[in-house]
Parts: structure tokens; C-alpha cells; sequence
């Protein structure tokens, strides 16, 4: 019998049928080198504490941080993001540009124990401040431009200790043209910078600000971070980054922004990362511990749709449970 072709019957479960099929035309594929995994150092010794609200995440002494970069390369995650919590807070954060600062030590440390881990640091004042706000404070606000130097300084000192690279994350203007040229004229102009150009005052950081000790004393962060409602302006904050000089621009938070990260990949000429936040981790685990969704389905699920929304890089604290169940491709 001749079929006409209004009796051909559209399939396209066809390519449903066998997981062969369906790996053979998956559009989107995670992979463990997307997979960036931030860790926490806290001041002191023999110190593996527990964050309350991030279930199975710890602040780690200098002295014991290899017990989590050990696990970390095991399962194949050779990237980490850092984050210091120093003995003393002060209006300036001093420590985060010393010399014997929290992180600077971490750096010398884990540079001398693992020549291939690829460390980016985490530049701002937040976690260094007294205030928990990301700069230096002038008539109750944030002064812009006071902090810029700053931020300068913080990242030369990190680079000088072993940075592979930087991060600046707290939304102050100009900040990606100020560390690319502190970092050039200190002749580290091969360091490249990964600027949280889009970051919103988002719900979903609560539980970092446990693992940090970064709540503000008093305020707010919507003066600097961005407005949740805003995507243009979104935009303009990545134009104007790469002009900067920023070799990588994220998008934070990321499960509640992935059309701003599609919007972003669209116009961007340089790698897109986003960051899967604290708030987006701990909903999860909770759910997951109440039984009402699959942990490692629902995990894997909502990377992937960070991946495919547009991001090059993922920042997650899932990243040593997701790598594990990746097959060593």
C-alpha cells in the first residue's frame, strides 16, 4: 500500500527508545572539568566544622584542608574557588590583603602540596569585614571607590601567594579594570579575572553567610548587588566587565537566573560562568532528607540546566557528589 505523506506519523520518540539512542542525541552533556568546588578556611587548628545549614559542607583549618582536597581529587574535581575566615575582622579587612592572611597562607600551603590544583580565589571584604559589608564603609554606606584600591591590593597579594586566579565578587564599579591593572603592573598580567559581573541581592545566599560569618551588622547589600527584576541592566554589567579586562564573567545565583544566563551567553565573547548558590544546595538537601524528591536525580537535573541554559562553568557545592557519579570519561 502507497502511504500519503499526511499518513506518516511524526515520531520523535523514535530517539527515546534505548539509552544509546538518547546518549547518541543529547544536545547537553555535564562533565566534570565544568565543575568548579568552592572550600571554606577558618582561622585555627584541627578544626572540620560542620555549617548548620549547609549539610555535608565544612569550614576547614589550614592544617587539615587536605582531608577535602584529597576527596575532591579523587573523584576527578582538580578546581576550587577559596574562601577565608580569619581570627580578627576589622572596618577594612585587613586581612584579606596581608601578606600572613588567611587565605595567602592556604595558597602557600596547598601550592607546595599540590603543584596541579587549580585555585581561584574569592575577592572581596565581606567575610573579612566587622561590618559583613563588601567594602569600606563612608556616612553608612559602601564607598565605592575607597574600596577599588583595596581590591587591587587584595588581589596582588592573593596572585603573589599562588593564585591560579581571581574572583571579584562584591559589585563594586570599576573593579575588574582595578585589579587588571594591579595585577599587570605587579607583572602578573597572565592571571586572568573571573568577575561576578551579575550578582543579584538575592534570597538564596543565606546559609554562605553562616559558613562565612558574613550576615551585615547593619543594612543591606541592595545598594551595590542588583535588583532580581532587572536583565538589562545585567547585561550592561557584562559589557562593561569585558571592556575592563575580565577573562570570565559569572552569573550568581544561578537555579533562579538561568534566562539571565542564557541572555548573557548570547552577547558574551568570553566564557560564562554561574554559581549554584548555598540556598539553592541546602532546598535541595532538605527536600532530600524529608523524602520528598530524588537527591542525586534532582542534583544532576539542576546542574544540567545550568549547563544548558548556557554557563561554561559551574561553581556548586554539589560538584564532589556530582563528579562521583560521573563516569571517568
Amino acid at each position: 500500500m502507497k502511504l500519503e505523506k499526511r499518513d506518516i506519523a511524526v515520531r520523535p520518540r523514535r530517539l527515546r527508545r534505548t539509552d544509546a539512542l538518547r546518549r547518541l542525541v543529547r544536545e547537553t552533556c555535564l562533565n566534570k572539568d565544568d565543575l568548579v568546588a568552592p572550600v571554606f578556611i577558618s582561622a585555627g587548628e584541627n578544626k572540620k566544622h560542620s555549617i548548620s545549614s549547609m549539610q555535608g559542607v565544612y569550614q576547614w583549618s589550614i592544617d587539615r584542608v587536605q582531608e577535602e582536597i584529597d576527596e575532591l581529587l579523587a573523584v576527578g574535581i582538580d578546581k576550587i574557588i577559596l574562601f577565608g575566615i580569619p581570627s580578627v575582622k576589622d572596618s577594612t579587612g585587613s586581612d584579606s590583603y596581608s601578606q600572613n592572611g588567611i587565605i595567602q597562607k592556604s595558597l602557600q600551603k596547598l601550592k607546595q602540596e599540590y603543584s596541579d590544583l587549580f585555585i581561584i580565589t574569592d575577592v572581596c571584604f565581606c567575610e573579612y569585614t566587622d561590618h559583613g559589608h563588601c567594602g569600606v564603609i563612608h556616612d553608612n554606606d559602601v564607598s565605592n571607590d575607597s574600596t577599588l584600591s583595596l581590591l587591587g591590593k587584595q588581589a596582588l597579594s592573593h596572585v603573589e601567594a599562588g593564585a591560579d586566579m581571581v574572583a571579584p565578587s562584591g559589585m563594586m564599579d570599576g573593579m575588574v579594570g582595578e585589579i587588571r591593572l594591579a595585577l599587570d603592573t605587579g607583572g602578573f598580567e597572565h592571571i586572568p579575572i573571573m568577575s561576578y559581573a551579575v550578582k543579584y541581592a538575592s534570597a538564596f545566599y543565606g546559609p554562605f553567610r553562616d559558613a562565612v560569618e558574613s550576615t551585615p551588622q547593619f543594612g543591606d547589600r541592595k545598594s551595590y548587588q542588583m535588583d532580581p527584576a532587572n536583565i538589562r541592566e545585567a547585561l550592561k554589567e557584562v559589557e562593561l566587565d569585558i571592556l575592563e579586562g575580565a577573562d570570565i564573567i559569572m552569573v550568581k545565583p544561578a537555579l533562579a537566573y538561568l534566562d539571565v544566563i542564557s541572555h548573557v551567553k548570547d552577547i558574551s565573547n568570553v566564557p560564562v560562568a554561574c554559581y549554584n548558590v548555598s540556598g539553592e544546595y541546602s532546598m535541595l538537601k532538605a527536600a532530600a532528607e524529608k523524602g520528598w524528591i530524588d537527591h542525586d536525580s534532582a542534583m544532576m537535573e539542576m546542574l544540567l540546566s545550568m549547563k544548558r541554559s548556557g554557563a561554561d562553568i559551574i561553581i556548586s557545592y554539589f560538584a564532589k557528589e556530582a563528579a562521583a557519579l560521573m563516569k571517568n570519561d
